[in-house]
């Protein structure tokens, strides 16, 4: 850490990432002391720019994430690297970092991403965020034309098929460990063009440093450049059993999730959460803009317990007997027509 931490903060925002920095971004604006501590590990890093991001298409992951934290930076927050063990809670939260340093909090906004969880076939993980990709909305265009394998891996396969169609008319399907696809499934596939491979994935081919080829367990090697491999996505919140939330499965059946309701409010009362780890495919726009909205409705919050408090705090300077003499003099004003 470079930053000397406080004891205590209005709001620790845990994890740097377009969600979590843009949640701050508004705090610290709103004048809230804010704390973002942030592990270092982006789930994008591997990637060469952020695309359908309004202004900052093609930008480096992390050249976003710098700017970001110098924009929080610019209004008093502070942003720090380190990994959140736990948080509890006595009163505000307690977080406590790797190496035993706690800071305690009001409030807390979770934006911790989530880890992709990928099929166990020799290459992939070496060529993930290059040639093997995940989204086509961040990569389709850069793979347009291209002759694209989908490595099925869950129920959004066919679905995933579908859309990369978009890009290219050379998409293949591979089953790998999945039935292949019958019914509704499989005529939509037939109808645009779109080929089903059956048989377990073994490995890739890599030519050139480039991908050439997937490989199946039978030795035969269907030709390829781009290999979508959507993985089950995992909400990054171990340190948060002590608080009671633990990721649970995602409606969509892609992997686990902490729930939130639309402003990032989750079941515990003071922790809210933005990005990925509560909306699994939401992309760098779309977590940043949950980010935003959820910094705003924390300060909300804030501000709706400052002001009982000051409620509370003035009815205990008012006496009964102070209250009773004021209720005189504004009978006496108005038996005086004042």
């Amino acid at each position: 850490m470079t930053d000397q931490l406080n004891e205590a903060y209005d709001v620790v925002v845990v994890g740097g990432g377009a969600a979590g920095l843009n949640g701050a971004l508004m705090l610290a604006r709103a004048r809230r002391s804010v704390l973002v501590i942030d592990a270092g590990d982006p789930r994008n890093a591997p990637a060469e720019g952020v695309h359908g991001l309004l202004a900052r298409d093609g930008m480096p992951p992390a050249e976003l994430v710098e700017r970001g934290r110098e924009e929080v930076r610019s209004y008093g927050g502070q942003v720090v690297a380190g990994t959140v063990e736990s948080a509890t809670r006595d009163g505000d939260f307690a977080v406590t970092l790797a190496g035993g340093r706690t800071v305690r909090a009001c409030r807390l906004l979770v934006a911790t991403g989530l880890t992709d969880e990928l099929p166990e076939v020799a290459g992939l993980w070496d060529r993930w965020g290059r040639d093997v990709v995940h989204c086509p909305y961040c990569h389709g265009w850069e793979a347009r034309d291209q002759p694209i394998g989908v490595l099925a891996n869950g129920p959004m396969s066919v679905h995933g098929a579908l859309l990369w169609r978009q890009w290219s008319d050379d998409v293949t399907l591979f089953c790998h460990t999945m039935d292949a696809p019958t019914g509704e499934q499989a005529e939509q596939l037939a109808a645009r063009g779109i080929r089903v491979v059956t048989g377990e994935v073994a490995a890739l081919d890599i030519v050139d440093d480039r991908l050439a080829g997937v490989r199946l367990s039978d030795g035969s090697t269907i030709a390829r450049r781009v290999l979508a491999a959507p993985p089950r996505m995992v909400a990054r919140a171990g340190f948060l059993a002590g608080l009671g939330l633990r990721p649970v499965p995602h409606p969509s059946g892609m992997g686990e999730h902490i729930p939130a309701d639309p402003t990032g409010r989750t079941e515990v009362p003071g922790v809210w959460a933005a990005g990925n780890v509560t909306d699994l495919s939401a992309q760098v726009g779309n977590a940043a803009a949950a980010g935003a909205l959820a910094g705003a409705q924390i300060n909300a919050d804030l501000v709706t317990e400052d002001t009982r408090r000051a409620v509370e705090a003035a009815r205990e300077t008012f006496s009964p007997e102070m209250e009773s003499r004021v209720a005189e003099l504004i009978s006496d004003d108005r038996r005086h027509g004042l």
